[in-house]
């Protein structure tokens, strides 16, 4: 790479990756107004929860271990991940065993969000303080993102009108907004590790 020369955006996504062998879209960077929000959920070695927000061409994402919380003072931790093509936000489907992030992703919110604030995302991101409102199908009103050190933020739900300590908004609408099937659904349907998908989804009343 020449002195100087920034990586491409999507270089770290595309190296990690054989779209020889997985269903991921390759994408590129895209030139357009920024807005798009999606929540994926993701059984791999282990589950967790990916945020993306659209901006500078790509998805800014977060890994988001223990996902989202309505509960104004509970903090999540978030870590900052590879930036993923915009085309990766309507993505549900089976990442092969063996490949990056191998298993289950179920596209579990997906809606538009607005920066606050007046900032734009490049000033909110050096800041250090992204605060942003969704209007989801699972997730509204205000959020933040704040960093602590290196790749590690917080997500923070804002006090509002959709904010909650009684619901764990996980448990309460654990389906895919795409398909309205539970990770074992997807994995039975797309020659997934069932048994595995299925630790992600919430265990059925006795």
């Amino acid at each position: 790479m020449a002195a100087g020369r920034k990586p491409a955006p999507l270089a770290a996504y595309v190296r990690k990756r054989d779209f020889t062998k997985t269903a991921e879209p390759r994408g590129r960077e895209r030139k357009r107004p920024q807005g798009l929000y999606v929540i994926q959920k993701h059984r791999a070695s282990q589950l967790h929860y990916d945020l993306r927000l659209e901006a500078e061409g790509v998805l800014k994402s977060w890994s988001v271990p223990k996902g989202p919380s309505l509960d104004t003072a509970v903090k999540r931790l978030a870590m900052a991940v590879e930036d993923h093509p915009v085309e990766y936000g309507s993505f549900e489907g089976i990442i092969p065993e063996g490949e990056y992030g191998g298993g289950t992703v179920m596209l579990w919110d997906t809606g538009r969000y607005e920066l606050e604030n007046g900032l734009t995302w490049r000033e909110a991101e050096e800041k250090g303080r992204i605060r942003f409102t969704l209007q989801g199908k699972k997730l509204k009103g205000v959020w933040n993102l704040t960093r602590m050190r290196g790749r590690q933020w917080l997500l923070i739900k804002s006090r509002d009108a959709y904010a909650s300590k009684d619901v764990d908004i996980t448990l309460e609408k654990p389906r895919s907004v795409k398909s309205r099937r539970l990770l074992a659904g997807i994995a039975r349907a797309e020659g997934g590790d069932v048994s595995r998908a299925a630790t992600g989804d919430p265990k059925p009343a006795k």
